[in-house]
C-alpha cells in the first residue's frame, strides 16, 4: 500500500542526499518527486552510492520543471507543504492530511520566492536559533515521520 503522503525534491544539488531520500521513499513506500533540473547528472550511477539497491523499489516521479509539477499537483488537488528555514509555522503546529506533498528546497539555496508563494503551507523544524539548518535528508525524515504518524500510516506497516 502506497503512502498518501509524498516527498518532492526541488532541483536537488547533491546526489548523495537525493539517493538517501529515494532510499527513504523505498523503505516507507512513499513516492518521491524530483523536480528538474538537478545540480548533478541525474542517473542511477550518480545515485547508486547512497540509494544502493533501494532505487529499484522507489516510486520515482520526475518533472521537467516546477511549473509542470505544480500544474500536476493542482490537477490532483494535492496540498503542497514547503519545508523552509524561513517559515514561521512549526511542523508540530500543523495538521497533515492524506495527499500532502512535502517539498524540500535545494541544499544550496532553498526555493525562489515565487515557488515558495505557490506552497499551501510553509513549515519549519524548531531548532536552536544560532544554528542555520539541518541536512535536507534529515529534515525530510523528521517531517515525513510526523506526517505519516499523524495520518496513521505506520499502522499499515505493522
Amino acid at each position: 500500500m502506497a503512502a498518501a503522503i509524498a516527498l518532492a525534491l526541488y532541483q536537488p544539488d547533491i546526489a548523495l542526499n537525493t539517493g538517501t531520500l529515494l532510499r527513504l521513499g523505498a523503505c516507507l513506500d512513499v513516492p518521491v518527486h524530483v523536480i528538474h533540473p538537478t545540480g548533478f547528472p541525474f542517473s542511477r550511477t550518480t545515485l547508486k552510492r547512497s540509494g544502493l539497491d533501494y532505487l529499484d523499489h522507489v516510486q520515482l516521479i520526475e518533472h521537467d520543471s516546477f511549473a509542470r509539477f505544480d500544474a500536476w499537483r493542482r490537477n490532483e488537488n494535492r496540498r503542497l507543504a514547503l519545508l523552509s528555514t524561513k517559515a514561521e509555522t512549526s511542523v508540530y503546529e500543523t495538521r497533515f492530511s492524506p495527499g500532502d506533498i512535502l517539498m524540500m528546497g535545494r541544499e544550496s539555496a532553498g526555493v525562489p520566492a515565487p515557488v515558495a508563494e505557490c506552497a499551501d503551507l510553509r513549515l519549519r523544524i524548531p531548532m536552536r536559533q544560532s544554528m542555520r539548518s539541518l541536512n535536507v535528508a534529515i529534515s525530510a525524515s523528521i517531517v515525513l515521520g510526523e506526517a505519516l504518524r499523524q495520518t496513521n500510516y505506520f499502522t499499515s506497516l505493522s
